[in-house]
């Protein structure tokens, strides 16, 4: 990756108010009416959903989802896993990175600095099937040196929206 492209993923895209609000507004009910949309912003509809293309185009709005209440559908186990790999060069890395990809139960992934080298939080449906996923699958990615598991006993807060409102 050159500099050019460096510098345009750190770039911020110009929001202003009005885009902040519309944003603020998706995260908290995606599913709102266009014209409900426009009346909480001070817009008409035609200029807001423009707004929302623009801001879809852009990528600033990656995509529309429903949450799920994991418990619910039968994944009532939340685990963090602390992955330290043998080796910390790209290509240990990138295969880690791809063999983790593929697992539906990694929620996220997050490549880190200090005492691990990644952390994932992976959802179960209970203990067995986390060592299921511990024993045929994250042991089994070559590289992978140690791993450290923490259990959430309870959420406490969770939100996917960003505070860009301000």
């Amino acid at each position: 990756m050159n500099t050019d492209s460096i510098s345009q993923k750190l770039r911020q895209p110009d929001l202003d108010a009005i885009d902040r609000k519309i944003i603020a507004q998706l995260q908290n009910d995606a599913r709102i009416a266009n014209v409900d949309l426009a009346d909480a912003v001070g817009l008409s509809p035609a200029p807001c959903l423009r707004r929302v293309r623009a801001l879809e185009e852009s990528g600033v709005i990656r995509k529309h989802v429903s949450l799920v209440d994991p418990a619910a559908v039968g994944l009532a186990v939340s685990v963090f896993v602390h992955v330290s790999l043998e080796k910390q060069v790209e290509k240990a890395l990138k295969k880690f990175e791809d063999a983790i990809r593929t697992r539906p139960e990694v929620m996220e992934c997050y490549l880190m600095t200090g005492d691990a080298d990644y952390l994932l939080r992976v959802v179960c449906a209970d203990l067995g099937a986390y060592e299921r996923f511990l024993l045929d699958h994250l042991t089994q990615v070559p590289g992978v040196a140690s791993i450290r598991s923490s259990f959430a006993l309870k959420q406490v807060k969770y939100s996917t929206a960003l505070p860009v409102a301000g």
